[in-house]
């Protein structure tokens, strides 16, 4: 009885480079999605994992093999952040489009090269920014696009837990690029200023905390909170606006998008006046952002269009991570983006 393939037809062939904790994630949906041909690592007990979880997925422990494969249009990098530049541009040069986890490179010279390598060589790169595709953050954008908040005069994010810790990069490389990605999202610009402060208390000269305050145009202000350092897990986004206030918490189980519309008011000239009402849930569609993010990837590949999160998108974050490294370098001084 001849083995019944989980290749969709028209969805073109994928092969995953990274098989660890977070490529396990991505194997999963690129197999779901009818895409998944190979998977590539160099560590046999990941590669004999990875044959028995999907069985009719070709493994292989060289990337060099992998990007000659004709079958391959596209491959998908879940490897440490550390290789993605080199391995992004060698899929680039090998004439695979791209779709690599944030963040696009540790250095924002080699991100601009990576972008423009695509651009030249026509090819689709897409950057892992996963939040982008979370439902709850595109019914936050419709909302903020939709005046429904008023003027956004604050935003704070905190991404906070105990572990895991990096080697290869420190704590704002590793957990920053989803919220600096999520609030250039929500606000449509790029900040003026951004003042990052910080400690490494596990390594030497990594950083396991560090607070970032950035300044935009006008009176807009954010500040990003992260943290491998932390006794609990939370993810929690809040946008203040003039009018209403919204909080996005990733961790709840329920309710993880909620719209508050309280504020603070004048009356009789000069007394400030708390205004509060019930908090309201905000429902949305559901569904996992990673296979919405890989479907989305799946559909540039396959039509040609600009992903959402393109190289020129991870370039801007990695545009404000740069400036916020730079600033935690010189100990808080105020850097311009």
């Amino acid at each position: 009885m001849a083995r019944k393939s989980n290749k969709a037809v028209g969805t073109p062939g994928v092969a995953l480079i990274g098989f660890g904790y977070w490529g396990r994630n991505l194997a999963r949906n690129l197999h779901q999605l009818g895409a998944l041909r190979i998977v590539c690592d160099t560590r046999r007990k990941a590669l004999q994992e990875a044959g028995s979880a999907y069985p009719g997925v070709v493994t292989a422990g060289r990337v060099a093999g992998v990007l000659a494969n004709p079958e391959v249009a596209a491959v998908a990098i879940a490897a440490p952040a550390v290789e993605h530049y080199r391995l992004t541009r060698q899929a680039l040069l090998a004439g695979k489009d791209v779709f690599v986890e944030k963040p696009l490179s540790l250095e924002l010279a080699q991100a601009n090269e990576l972008v423009t390598l695509a651009r030249e060589r026509r090819r689709v790169l897409m950057v892992g920014h996963l939040l982008e595709y979370h439902p709850a953050i595109r019914k936050l954008k419709e909302l903020v696009d939709a005046g429904e908040l008023g003027d956004i005069h604050h935003i704070y994010s905190n991404r906070l837990n105990l572990g895991k810790v990096r080697r290869e990069e420190n704590i704002l490389w590793s957990f920053a690029p989803h919220d600096v990605s999520v609030i250039l999202l929500l606000l449509g610009r790029m900040p003026k200023t951004a003042v990052t402060t910080g400690q490494h208390y596990l390594q030497h000269q990594i950083a396991d905390v560090t607070m970032t305050w950035l300044a935009f145009p006008g009176r807009t202000r954010a500040h990003i909170f992260v943290s491998w350092l932390h006794p609990y897990k939370e993810q929690r986004l809040v946008v203040v606006g003039s009018r209403r206030m919204a909080v996005f918490d990733d961790v709840a189980t329920e309710g993880k998008l909620k719209l508050y519309d309280q504020g603070i008011v004048w009356k009789q000239g000069s007394a400030p006046v708390i205004r509060r009402t019930a908090e309201a849930t905000l429902f949305f569609a559901e569904g996992e952002p990673l296979r919405e993010e890989l479907a989305h990837f799946l559909e540039c590949v396959r039509t040609r269009r600009t992903p959402q999160t393109d190289g020129r998108n991870g370039l801007r974050v990695l545009r404000v991570l740069d400036a916020c490294q730079k600033s935690l370098a010189a100990g808080g001084r105020p850097v311009r983006v």
